[in-house]
């Protein structure tokens, strides 16, 4: 009966580990269904940099989409939704490999199922096909508001992303910030917003740029999607590596 009772507790153990990462999971893939929608919808809808909402209603709209989850699905899986910020706390040590790995299928599925829940709601309104209204794509050279240069849309990436992702390290380092981390964090992503959308539109998240590159049927956006799958996880290598070295304690 021992040997038996010994198995059956391992057992329930592995169940309840396996229910729990995929909470986690699920969470993720939520978040960041969400903020594809309404961060990239704000701006397709909108008309863009010059229409209704303009930059500061679209980056609004991206970190309000931050706050939001962060307080619905933060005790879950920490709100990552953003394969950059999964990459920056892993280098930090905050998560195993394998969660690493979970996370970023949930995240870019998130950002596809996103872009398609946005793409269905365009087609139903007479703003005209989404081949022209966008779904909130990025882009650089000519699908820049400013005419940015692909260096220059690197640059600029992998800096906000640093930025984003550093705020993020330092702001959940501490318990006593949890109640304000959300509101921090989704702050700083609509200021990276403000400065990023007129040059690359922002991305700072693949799984966000990969689901609106997909299925907006622009060539461009999906031959210009990997640099900003690249150059914001690049930007969260470093945020990680100056974090550790000039902000973490020694253990």
């Amino acid at each position: 009966m021992q040997h038996m009772l010994y198995y059956d507790v391992t057992d329930v153990s592995v169940v309840q580990r396996r229910k729990k990462n995929m909470k986690k999971y699920v969470a993720e893939f939520i978040g960041t269904a969400v903020l594809t929608l309404f961060g990239c919808g704000s701006a397709a809808v909108s008309g863009g940099i010059d229409g209704t909402l303009g930059i500061l209603g679209i980056a609004m709209a991206f970190g309000l989409s931050i706050v939001a989850m962060a307080y619905v699905i933060g005790d879950v899986s920490g709100c990552h939704i953003n394969p950059a910020v999964s990459l920056g706390v892993f280098l930090n040590k905050g998560m195993s490999a394998a969660d690493f790995a979970g996370y970023l299928v949930a995240q870019f599925l998130g950002g596809i199922a996103g872009a398609g829940i946005l793409y269905g709601v365009i087609s139903c309104t007479g703003l005209g096909p989404v081949s022209e209204t966008g779904l909130g794509q990025n882009g650089f050279a000519e699908a820049s508001y400013t005419g940015l240069s692909m260096p220059g849309a690197i640059l600029v990436e992998v800096i906000l992303t640093f930025v984003f992702v550093f705020t993020i390290l330092g702001v959940t380092a501490k318990a006593e910030n949890s109640r304000v981390a959300g509101i921090v964090i989704g702050l700083t992503l609509a200021f990276v917003h403000i400065l990023g959308i007129p040059l690359t539109g922002t991305s700072v998240n693949p799984a966000r740029s990969l689901g609106p590159a997909l299925l907006v049927g622009n060539g461009t956006a999906l031959s210009q999607v990997w640099v900003f799958i690249a150059a914001p996880l690049l930007g969260a290598v470093i945020a990680a590596v100056v974090y550790r070295t000039v902000c973490k304690r020694e253990e």
